[in-house]
């Protein structure tokens, strides 16, 4: 199969990337399981599920709902753990046909800089991901509570990654954003990765209780496209652009206008998560549809168009 064009073509600081289409944390297994039903080669990147110090089960079931405009899950961070991560996934990391983007994410700096240092050894992974704005477990957001806690994160971890890019996954925090985004790059981060899902709450209004096992969690999909766009831009404007720090955009991706619309707000690269259990080929389509777009605007490359927004 023909290599992608160069008009997708982009870059994550020093990690070049065939497309801007970044397949979400969380949403694709732990590497290549979506190779089944996608041509992973074909996409810029696959981040793998948020890797914790000790394997965790997750909240209890039922932990994935439908709503009117998204999904609403209660997954909490479950995973295999770092140490059967290494031993299982090593293999399909190396040999993974596009760029891996290893997912971090715990309850304490130390649990971020043991899964970090395991990360930088292994050496596959030029860019990890730091999950701190996880709404879906006790203490998932702990190291977003202030900008200060959040430098403390960032610059252990970055201590323990001398090669890798270090990016930073940020809540929808619709008030303290731009400080937040601050406080990471002025400690270390390399990049942004934004925005995580919205903390809400589902009641079953028979029984009076939560309808997940628990009571607060994250929702994604297209309610939250739009305010998505709006943190992206404030983020963008508001610091990112000036330092020359990449954003991958998050956020109700379901085809190539949403993605549009991010990479105008101002995200290099767009990452798309719930539209994978809509339909697993979807980057395809998506990518298919930015291909005409960046043609149609006139452009050569669709790195002409990130932040080009205009207000008025």
């Amino acid at each position: 199969m023909p290599a992608a064009p160069d008009t997708l073509k982009t870059s994550l600081g020093s990690v070049d990337l065939v497309s801007p289409i970044v397949l979400a944390a969380g949403t694709c297994g732990y590497v290549d399981e979506l190779a089944v039903a996608l041509d992973l080669s074909r996409v810029g990147a696959v981040t793998t599920k948020s890797i914790t110090p000790e394997p965790r089960t997750g909240n209890a079931p039922m932990r994935v709902l439908d709503v009117k405009a998204g999904m609403v899950n209660a997954v909490g961070l479950a995973n295999m753990g770092i140490e059967s991560f290494i031993r299982d996934k090593a293999a399909a990391v190396r040999d993974a046909a596009t760029v891996v983007i290893g997912s971090i994410a715990g309850f304490s700096v130390e649990d971020y800089v043991q899964v970090a240092t395991s990360f930088a050894e292994l050496g596959t992974m030029p860019i990890i991901e730091m999950n701190v704005s996880c709404p879906n477990c006790e203490d998932g957001r702990l190291a977003t509570a202030t900008p200060d806690t959040l430098a403390r994160h960032v610059r252990a971890v970055r201590e323990v990654l001398p090669d890798q890019q270090l990016f930073v996954k940020l809540p929808p925090d619709t008030h303290g954003l731009v400080p937040l985004a601050r406080a990471a790059i002025e400690s270390g981060a390399d990049g942004l990765t934004m925005v995580n899902t919205l903390e809400v709450l589902s009641i079953d209004v028979h029984t009076r209780r939560s309808v997940l096992g628990r009571a607060r969690k994250g929702m994604s999909g297209p309610a939250i496209h739009p305010l998505a766009v709006r943190l992206i831009n404030d983020v963008y404007r508001g610091v990112a652009r000036d330092a020359g720090v990449p954003i991958i955009g998050l956020g109700g991706v379901l085809d190539w206008e949403d993605a549009a619309e991010m990479i105008l707000a101002g995200a290099t690269a767009v990452g798309v998560g719930t539209s994978l259990f809509v339909d697993p080929a979807s980057p395809k389509r998506i990518q298919k549809g930015l291909r005409r777009w960046v043609r149609s605007q006139g452009c050569h490359s669709v790195t002409e168009l990130v932040g080009a927004h205009e207000e008025g």
